[in-house]
């Protein structure tokens, strides 16, 4: 009786267990009646048949595929290693179950195939420089391809293009010859700049220095005109107090004519050019000549006697 009880139990517990069903947050559960899709179910409990009904979770969640590396050749006939991820999310548990047997290997074959087309249509250099292109280019067509199958792809990444051995030497070579480049072209141009702003200073203080000396050969010329004209003007103030000096006096034309004499000497002891004399000498060259005229007599006498 109490075997009966236990199997009883056990048949209740299995009963229990296959009818009530546990749908977690991120997934959905389809069921199936007699082998027959009849709804979609959400988070929660949900109650089955047994032996009528299934239920098949499916995970909504944003998934990764690793596609494995692969051997691929450019359109330039060089072949590269090329390793990428894919991001994927169901968005219809119904089509991912009902549309195809396997999802997982099929895109997989997807994402090697297209990615051999959209490699085999560039070549190496545009393959090395352009990965942000070819992961879009692959998502693109693979987010088209996978819409009937009610999966929506995320995001393609390129983890690495890796070309051959000799290739990958040649490259080196080749970028260590264009950073030289590039540097004994700055180089030249660093001494190309320094030598125009060498002589650019030249010019200036050739320049500056003729400047200089023109200013202080007029400088110099001022001086020495205004020093001859304060020379004239001494002589010529001299001259004119001496005159006016003598004809306060009332002297006579002779004593003027010798006191001229004795001016005109000193006046002509200096380093002036220029000699000014007065304008009332009319007198005084009379007086000039009669004091010739007394030497001349005085001569003839004593040669008389």
């Amino acid at each position: 009786m109490v075997g009966l009880w236990i199997g009883i139990i056990v048949v209740l517990f299995i009963f229990v267990a296959n009818t009530v069903r546990i749908v977690q947050q991120y997934e959905k559960g389809l069921i199936e009646t007699l082998g027959k899709y009849s709804g979609t179910v959400g988070a929660g409990v949900t109650i089955v048949i047994p032996l009528f009904q299934t239920l098949k979770k499916i995970d909504m969640r944003e998934q990764v595929m690793d596609v494995a590396p692969q051997n691929v050749i450019t359109k330039d006939n060089v072949t590269v290693t090329v390793d990428a991820i894919i991001y994927f999310q169901i968005t219809d548990p119904v089509k991912v179950v009902y549309n195809v047997a396997n999802f997982a290997m099929a895109a997989l074959k997807l994402a090697q195939t297209n990615l051999r087309n959209v490699i085999g249509d560039m070549e190496l250099d545009a393959t090395l420089t352009s990965r942000e292109k070819i992961n879009t280019q692959l998502r693109t067509v693979m987010d088209d391809a996978t819409d009937k199958w009610g999966v929506k792809i995320t995001r393609v990444e390129i983890q690495k293009i890796d070309p051959p051995r000799d290739i990958t030497d040649s490259m080196s070579k080749q970028m260590k010859a264009e950073r030289e480049k590039r540097a004994n072209i700055l180089e030249a141009e660093g001494f190309r700049q320094s030598a125009i702003l060498k002589a650019e200073g030249e010019k200036q203080a050739v320049i500056l220095e003729a400047e200089a000396k023109k200013q202080k050969s007029i400088l110099e010329a001022e001086g020495q005109a205004e020093a001859i004209k304060r020379v004239a003007d001494a002589q010529k103030y001299e001259i004119d107090t001496v005159y006016n000096a003598i004809h306060q006096g009332n002297p006579t034309n002779d004593l003027l004519a010798i006191k001229y004499m004795e001016t005109l000497g000193k006046v002509a002891d200096g380093k002036a050019s220029k000699i000014f004399l007065p304008l009332e000498t009319s007198g005084i060259t009379a007086s000039l000549g009669g004091i010739a005229e007394l030497f001349k007599d005085k001569k003839d006498n004593n040669t008389q006697k």
